[in-house]
């Protein structure tokens, strides 16, 4: 869901900043949201800079869910993007990549 290899965070955040990181409009991030807070994987807390927000966090089994289904797409990533290369295409697209990394 998340866009770019952004740092993990624990710290609640509002569906305002979540918005610029994911490929959802905003009123779609809202249902989400509900749907997630429903069955108990994500909570909202109040914002203790504004009194009328909100903020939003993982709960132990949202970060849980999180945790399996990222694992499953990264491997479903690489498989994809991996798949029919040989093994010194595989060596350069390694080199390439820690190349962008630094």
């Amino acid at each position: 869901m998340l866009r770019g290899a952004e740092k993990q965070s624990r710290e609640p955040m509002r569906l305002s900043e979540l918005n610029r990181h994911v490929l959802l409009s905003q009123p779609a991030l809202s249902r989400m949201v509900d749907r997630l807070a429903g069955r108990g994987l994500v909570e909202r807390c109040a914002d203790p800079a504004d009194g009328r927000g909100v903020r939003l966090s993982l709960t132990g089994p949202g970060r849980a869910v999180q945790q399996r289904i990222g694992r499953a797409h990264a491997r479903s990533v690489a498989r994809a993007l991996t798949t029919g290369l040989t093994h010194d295409e595989l060596d350069l697209l390694e080199s390439i990549c820690l190349k962008l990394a630094r």
